[in-house]
């Protein structure tokens, strides 16, 4: 049973943008708060975004800072993870992530916090 649906990944130009989604269940969004993660072939994943419900409050990795940004549509039980700015180097699977329960979410992210993980979206730059 998929909990997290994620889309709007695709290939594009460096310099470019794109804009993910992560459709949740009611059940999925009533945690602590979400997260987003990218794999690369033959490299560890790595958080790149997160979000609590509560205070909204937001996390990034510096390889990303400045870049993306991370939102909710609370009444959608939607999260976003706006990339703009693009580089070849962020080409990788893309995953979000739902937090056990209401418990903390560490920073930097910490996988086995997450109980519910999406199929993921490619996204791939080119130069």
């Amino acid at each position: 049973q998929v909990q997290l649906l994620e889309s709007g990944g695709g290939s594009v130009q460096a310099g470019g943008s794109l804009r993910l989604s992560c459709v949740a269940s009611e059940y999925t969004y009533s945690s602590n708060g979400m997260g987003w993660f990218r794999q690369a072939p033959g490299k560890a994943r790595e958080g790149v975004a997160m979000i609590t419900f509560g205070g909204g409050r937001t996390n990034y990795a510096d390889s990303v800072k400045g870049r993306f940004t991370i939102s909710q549509d609370q009444a959608k039980y939607t999260v976003y993870l706006q990339m703009n700015g693009l580089k070849p180097e962020d080409t990788a699977m893309y995953y979000c992530a739902s937090a056990y329960g209401l418990g903390t979410i560490s920073w930097p992210l910490i996988e086995e916090e997450f109980g519910y993980w999406g199929q993921g979206t490619q996204v791939t730059v080119s130069s």
